[in-house]
């Protein structure tokens, strides 16, 4: 199945006056125009507009990961379980009194915003008959601002070291840490 990932720009916007229904043109930044016309023959497309926005080739977020794969690797550990403990480490988490019944829900609405956002239920309470749990939405490393992500950084920094994993040398992971906060 054919599939297109590009840039572009909205070169128009009209009207189908049999359906009603918006018609747009589109300046696409690709010369593969064999998707393109292959994707023109399909009934339905999946299709998702936003606002451009540059991507880092890497940046301190991805520096972290980068480590931590390699430390776990070597350590011989799950990558996400111990991501997970190092933000529960940094206590960098919202709490919510969320009704029994919508603990489910509220979870997956949590998680749904990427792999290393996660709840724990840390405690339960009561108002009137009605049961609620205390949780912790823990935030994933990519909302973080430079003072937290130096946090993060600089314990894996140290466990790599310890296991003999190079890293960046500190001038280098302080520019990245700039860069992070103009995000």
């Amino acid at each position: 199945m054919a599939k297109l990932d590009t840039t572009g720009t909205i070169k128009d916007i009209d009207i189908d006056y049999k359906t009603h229904k918006a018609k747009i043109s589109l300046l696409l930044d690709t010369k593969q125009l064999d998707i393109v016309e292959e994707l023109k023959n399909e009934d339905k497309l999946n299709i998702k507009l936003k606002k451009y926005r540059k991507h880092r080739s890497l940046d301190a977020n991805a520096y972290f990961w980068k480590l931590l794969t390699e430390l776990c690797e070597l350590a011989e550990i799950d990558t996400i379980e111990e991501y997970k403990r190092r933000i529960k480490e940094l206590g960098i988490f919202r709490q919510f009194k969320i009704e029994k019944d919508n603990i489910k829900t509220f979870e997956k609405m949590w998680t749904a915003q990427g792999i290393a956002w996660f709840c724990e239920i840390a405690d339960t309470t009561y108002i009137g008959d009605t049961e609620f749990k205390i949780t912790n939405a823990y935030y994933g490393s990519s909302s973080f601002n430079s003072k937290q992500m130096t946090r993060l950084i600089d314990g894996v920094i140290q466990d790599c070291k310890a296991y003999g994993i190079e890293t960046k040398p500190k001038e280098e992971i302080e520019s990245l840490l700039k860069e992070w906060d103009k995000k």
